[in-house]
């Protein structure tokens, strides 16, 4: 499992060294064009209608692929990701693709980042 402390987007997390590079990691997820859903979001929004859990459907791909990212940097032996970027493009169909990608590491905390993860427990 891969601590939400240890996936950023630089080089290093605070705290930690990097052990090993296990290579590059992605998740990817589709976020199917639906006119339909947009049209009645829309009007929720214009009438101030938007549930607490209200997502989007670009927000649910973003939390697909990240999931997924996660999961592969996983299986790798990773522990955490450095450089995590997100990219998204518009397919054919006017589906939206979202990619995460980071490069899968084999983090060690250091004395200080330890001392600090006991105290918060």
């Amino acid at each position: 499992m891969i601590a939400p402390e240890a996936v950023v987007t630089f080089e290093r997390p605070d705290g930690f060294t990097v052990l090993k590079s296990f290579g590059l990691a992605r998740g990817e997820a589709v976020c199917p064009r639906n006119l339909l859903r947009a049209t009645f979001r829309s009007i929720g929004a214009f009438i101030g209608f938007t549930p607490i859990d209200y997502l989007t459907d670009a927000e649910r791909a973003r939390s697909d692929c990240l999931t997924e990212l996660l999961q592969n940097a996983t299986r790798l032996g990773a522990n955490g990701i450095v450089g995590l970027h997100f990219e998204a493009d518009e397919q054919g169909d006017g589906s939206t693709r979202v990619l995460a990608i980071g490069e899968a590491v084999l983090l060690d905390p250091q004395p200080r980042a330890i001392e600090a993860l006991e105290q918060r427990t």
